[in-house]
């Protein structure tokens, strides 16, 4: 007999989506356990139970595991839900990769661009982007005026938004070249929607440009803009690095 799994691991093992997304579709009562409605917590047996999320039935055997990183283009969406985006970074996918069932390991808005990880891994997905993952990501962004750093102290210290607490762990002001006192530096290990957006926001300060660079000891480099590549394992574990 093999070992019991909770249902959202069963989920993500098999490339549907991250663990996180898979409670979200659990709490929507979408997944059945041999034809029962899941709750939350439940446990399968992955080679003896017939998991169904809506009419699909899931495979029992767990998919080979695929992560890309892809340097994201402003005006692409990171999702794969919404059947009205004209673009998204999945139909930007070569043509190997369009069958896959693969998602968002940490998502860009629209307007942002730069380093994204695409996974049919849940678990890598869910240590990438669960908070004590401490995932640092950089960040070079252009704001519409001179950037004040006297208010650096209060940004890293953070503020209350939404019932979110946002902050910085380093912000470094540019201090080389034309327009340079417009251009930031910004280091996160947490990543809550439009987190740099909105942090700067609260300071008076419109993000014009924000693009992602590296993650962890991963930098984004040689790929073009839309473009993919596979990461090797040392390149997968690098994003853990500081």
């Amino acid at each position: 007999m093999s070992d019991l799994v909770r249902v959202q691991k069963f989920l993500a093992d098999r490339g549907l989506c991250s663990r996180r997304e898979g409670e979200e579709w659990i709490r929507e009562g979408r997944v059945k356990i041999n034809g029962a409605i899941a709750d939350l917590g439940a446990k399968v047996d992955p080679e003896k139970d017939q998991v169904s999320v809506g009419r699909r039935k899931i495979p029992k055997l767990p998919k080979a595991k695929i992560t890309l990183v892809m340097n994201k283009p402003k005006g692409a969406l990171c999702t794969n839900h919404d059947p009205h985006a004209v673009l998204t970074v999945f139909t930007m996918l070569p043509k190997e990769y369009r069958r896959e069932r693969l998602f968002c390991a940490g998502r860009l808005d629209k307007d942002s661009e730069g380093m994204l990880i695409l996974t049919n891994d849940g678990d890598l997905a869910n240590r990438i982007t669960h908070p004590t993952g401490g995932v640092l990501k950089r960040y070079r962004i252009q704001v519409q005026k001179p950037f004040d750093p006297a208010i650096i102290p209060k940004m890293l210290r953070g503020v209350m938004d939404e019932g979110e607490h946002l902050f910085a762990r380093k912000i470094i002001p540019d201090t080389v070249g034309d327009g340079a006192n417009t251009r930031v530096e910004v280091h996160l290990d947490q990543g809550r929607k439009r987190e740099i957006r909105r942090l700067f926001e609260a300071f008076g300060y419109h993000v014009k440009k924000l693009k992602r660079y590296q993650m962890g000891k991963l930098k984004l480099k040689g790929i073009p803009a839309g473009a993919v590549k596979p990461l090797t394992q040392a390149e997968i574990e690098s994003l853990f690095e500081q």
